[in-house]
């Protein structure tokens, strides 16, 4: 009787020691373990173990165990079902201790092969406000080394434990409202002064992650037909790979994304499992739950984001209404960066279109100019011709006049073509870049092996009127070729000025001197003798001025030039193809950019694509495209094979620059039509009418 008074005294002063230690932890994983680590210390226990009960209140799961199986079991997400068939779950469901004097013989005994050794064990009900919210395991490798009385002992122990929980739960939750809060507050003040879409969007998805600690999250903006909800930022990897694939979703109740901007609500998923509009997304496997939150500005719907966690029931009422918050103040941002970019894009439109009248003004009065002065030329020489076949001038001498005459006016219709070229300007579109490139090679005669070409995605596009954007092009590469250059390397990126893109030519030709340089840009000045018009710089200045960029040069004698041009940054229209009267194209080109735009334009739409580059097999389509630059095949050869088949009615030359005789030619071949190349669906649809 004494010894069992003496070891009922002993529990009790080290559950009092122990309650101590454990009432002042607030961190919840170093409180779990803490716990363990003092009931085997203090007690002499041979294991002992805290579960916590799940959401659902299905399983109890396990927190901290001792030792290493402890670990291995935490590793396994170990778990027990409540009532089920183990002490722990028994314990829970009834909130009573239990004791299992010889484990063997426990009917409720859970068999676990981490602990081989345990023969007696105890199960304590953690318990608050009356409701259990896990339980602490204690073992012992003795039979009954439990008795009724150590319930009531280091019962107190436990609920001291259920106690600090609960403290530490209330003070996680209220650090992660004054988090969230800050958070909300950070997104209000930060995104409120950018106006930039491009910086705005992924920095809010930035702070997002980082300040709540979630696994992903992403901002999608209506497509201009409200049809598609479109990916615009998202965090990390996955958010780069989703933007890469240009990932967007459909508005409707496919998608958490969809219908949250259908309805104009929140949609939340606490188990996206269950979740019948969850899209499963193969970039995020981890995802447990979602929550998709709209972005709304003065009643209409810009997008929606949607925040994403590793964690089931991640979000509670405080990160809804936090996170609801920062969606209100990114609406206010997106609808101002909106307005900002309306009135950039109306003042852009403006200066483009004053520029273009005027130079359109100027080379109208250039060309009636250079017509008046030819015209005397003209009518000057058939006069003279008729002289000298009725015998009244001295041949010899008339002769060698007649032929300056003629040279002069083919120096004055070579230099209106140089200088503004063989059509008038059309108004600025956005170009593909490599595709303007690629003609300019081919048309100069440079070599493949000669040119490198380095352009990033976002400056594939630059606003221009492609024929002259190409001429330009052609004439800055046929500058380096003709100044000994072996290697022409030509990058595009886009550049921290708003809305531009900088694309470099770089040769490792002869260079200039610095006399050289200063003279280059004045008309007519060339350094290559009589044969050259010195046009090709002052022809890539015209060129770029009408769409309200610049350029520059840099370059040393003996180590090359370098050309900067810096034009707006082009964005072609994400409209859909309509098929029109063309059910089916087959198109003859390379297998190049604009081949693979085209392609990519087609996707999704009514209307078949067929490539091929068999003249010998040509298979039937209601309308055939023929690129007029072809690198792989002759194109006479190609026009010869449509006349053959009979198909020439059926086929339109696409070409990024227009020249008045090779359409004149193309024409007379009864072909269909000769027209620039589309480079968005808004041109596709037009040319398909």
């Amino acid at each position: 009787m004494t010894n069992n008074i003496e070891r009922h005294a002993k529990l009790l002063k080290a559950s009092a020691r122990a309650a101590r230690n454990i009432t002042t932890i607030l961190d919840s994983y170093e409180l779990f373990q803490r716990t363990v680590d003092i009931i085997c210390d203090e007690f002499g226990f041979y294991y002992a173990g805290v579960f916590l009960v799940d959401e659902p209140r299905q399983y109890a799961v396990l927190k901290a165990g001792r030792g290493e199986a402890g670990k291995a079991m935490l590793r396994e997400g170990h778990k027990l079902a409540v009532g089920g068939n183990s002490m722990i779950g028994a314990s829970i469901a009834n909130k009573k201790g239990r004791i299992a004097l010889d484990v063997g013989e426990e009917a409720v005994f859970f068999e676990n092969p981490h602990l081989p050794k345990t023969r007696s064990e105890m199960a304590l009900p953690l318990v608050i406000n009356d409701e259990a919210i896990g339980a602490l395991t204690v073992q012992s490798v003795e039979e009954a080394a439990f008795h009724e009385e150590d319930i009531d002992a280091l019962q107190t122990m436990a609920d001291q434990l259920a106690v600090a929980i609960q403290n530490s739960k209330l003070h996680r939750r209220e650090e992660r409202r004054s988090r969230l809060l800050k958070a909300a507050n950070r997104v209000g003040k930060e995104v409120a002064s950018i106006l930039d879409l491009d910086q705005l969007l992924p920095q809010t998805v930035n702070i997002i992650c980082e300040a709540y600690g979630l696994y992903y999250a992403g901002v999608f903006l209506l497509d201009e037909k409200g049809e598609y909800a479109v990916l615009r930022a998202g965090y990390g990897k996955a958010g780069k790979a989703m933007l890469a694939e240009g990932h967007k979703l459909r508005v409707g109740t496919d998608s958490m994304i969809g219908a949250c901007v259908a309805m104009g609500e929140a949609r939340i998923a606490l188990d996206v499992g269950e979740e019948r509009a969850h899209f499963k997304n193969p970039h995020l496997p981890h995802t447990r739950s979602e929550m998709a939150l709209p972005l709304i500005y003065g009643g209409r719907t810009l997008g929606a984001v949607t925040i994403q966690s590793s964690e089931e029931r991640a979000f509670s009422e405080d990160d809804i209404t936090t996170l609801l918050t920062m969606a209100e103040h990114l609406a206010v941002a997106i609808n101002n960066a909106y307005l900002i970019e309306e009135l950039n894009e109306a003042h852009n439109e403006i200066l483009r279109n004053k520029v273009f009248e005027a130079l359109t003004s100027a080379s109208t009065e250039a060309i009636h100019w250079i017509g008046n002065k030819t015209l005397p030329i003209s009518l000057t020489v058939a006069r003279l011709r008729e002289e000298i076949a009725d015998g009244q001038v001295d041949v010899e001498s008339l002769q060698e006049d007649l032929d300056m005459i003629s040279e002069s006016a083919a120096q004055i219709i070579q230099v209106k073509e140089q200088l503004i070229g063989a059509v008038r300007e059309m108004k600025p579109r956005p170009v593909l870049l490599a595709d303007a490139l690629q003609t300019a090679a081919l048309q100069r005669g440079i070599p493949q092996k000669t040119l490198k070409v380095e352009i990033d995605p976002e400056a594939a596009y630059v606003i221009a009127d492609s024929t002259q954007l190409t001429r330009a092009l052609g004439n800055l590469l046929q500058n380096a070729v003709e100044a000994g250059a072996k290697t022409v390397t030509v990058r595009a990126r886009r550049i921290e000025e708003r809305g531009m893109s900088e694309i470099d030519i770089e040769d490792d030709g002869a260079g200039m001197d610095e006399e050289t340089l200063r003279k280059v840009w004045s008309p007519f000045f060339t350094t290559r003798g009589v044969s050259h018009h010195g046009l090709g710089l002052p022809a890539a200045l015209h060129v770029l001025s009408q769409s309200q960029g610049r350029v520059t040069l840099v370059s040393e004698a003996g180590k090359g030039t370098t050309v900067a041009m810096f034009m707006p940054q082009g964005r072609p229209t994400s409209s859909e193809v309509q098929p029109g009267s063309a059910k089916s194209i087959l198109l003859i080109d390379d297998n190049d950019d604009w081949a693979n735009l085209l392609n990519e334009m087609l996707k999704g739409s009514k209307v078949k694509l067929t490539r091929t580059a068999d003249l010998k097999k040509l298979p039937e389509a209601d309308l055939i495209l023929v690129d007029e630059n072809l690198a792989s095949l002759p194109l006479t050869d190609v026009l010869v094979a449509l006349s053959k088949a009979g198909l020439a009615p059926k086929t339109i030359v696409l070409t990024s620059a227009i020249n008045p005789e090779r359409v004149t030619q193309y024409l007379r071949e009864g072909l269909k039509d000769v027209t620039v190349k589309p480079y968005s669906a808004d041109e596709l649809n037009e040319l398909l009418k």
